[in-house]
């Protein structure tokens, strides 16, 4: 985890992840690098400046995977939804439609980690570092906790600002007529009507 003095240095880097890879039309073309500290700063640019810097596979849309303990997440899975007042299975759901269950995830749009927090987003709930999956499952939920009040408990509401941002929300005062995001709000309903009979916490019925 990052140290709280980093915070600013972290995210003012990621968020330029998200600027200079948002002008090519095939991700093939642009090349980010990552360099983390000792201290577990993570630093992404387009430019290396040395040789400590590695280049990031994008095309695969992740960072290398790094699977977590079972029941360590399942732990923070559960501790999250219950301090947000939701249900752990869809915070799974969203999980698994977010990233696979991959907390080095990383979208071409810049979202980090398991539930694919914007680096704004991460900023507002104060998550340090969007790649430790507590932390990001506790900003995670905190974000759709808010969403969810914020559209008064209506759950595809909320699953679709989380997808396409509350403010596209507002403007369309329903689900937006945005193909990505209906596809989405039907996925995360149908995993978490899976998860909700799942005779495992962490892998759904077929």
């Amino acid at each position: 985890m990052a140290r709280p003095d980093s915070q600013p240095i972290l995210f003012a880097l990621v968020c330029a992840l998200g600027t200079f890879l948002s002008p090519f039309a095939n991700p093939v073309s642009s090349e980010v690098y990552q360099y983390i500290d000792r201290h577990g700063v993570i630093s992404l640019t387009n430019v290396p400046t040395d040789a400590r810097y590695k280049r990031i596979d994008l095309t695969a849309s992740s960072v290398a995977h790094a699977p977590i303990p079972e029941k360590k997440l399942d732990h923070a899975i559960t501790r999250s939804a219950r301090l947000h007042r939701l249900h752990p299975a869809l915070v799974r759901a969203i999980i698994k439609a977010e990233s696979d269950f991959d907390p080095r995830a990383v979208s071409q749009a810049g979202a980090l980690g398991l539930m694919q927090l914007m680096p704004e987003t991460a900023i507002q709930h104060h998550v340090r570092d969007a790649f430790d999956p507590e932390d990001n499952i506790a900003g995670g939920t905190k974000h759709l906790r808010y969403l969810l009040d914020r559209f008064h408990g209506n759950l595809p509401l909320a699953l679709a600002a989380y997808n396409a941002g509350e403010h596209t929300v507002d403007r369309y005062q329903s689900l937006p007529p945005i193909d990505e995001t209906r596809r989405y709000v039907q996925k995360v309903l149908r995993y978490y009507r899976r998860f909700l009979l799942a005779p495992s916490p962490l892998h759904p019925t077929p």
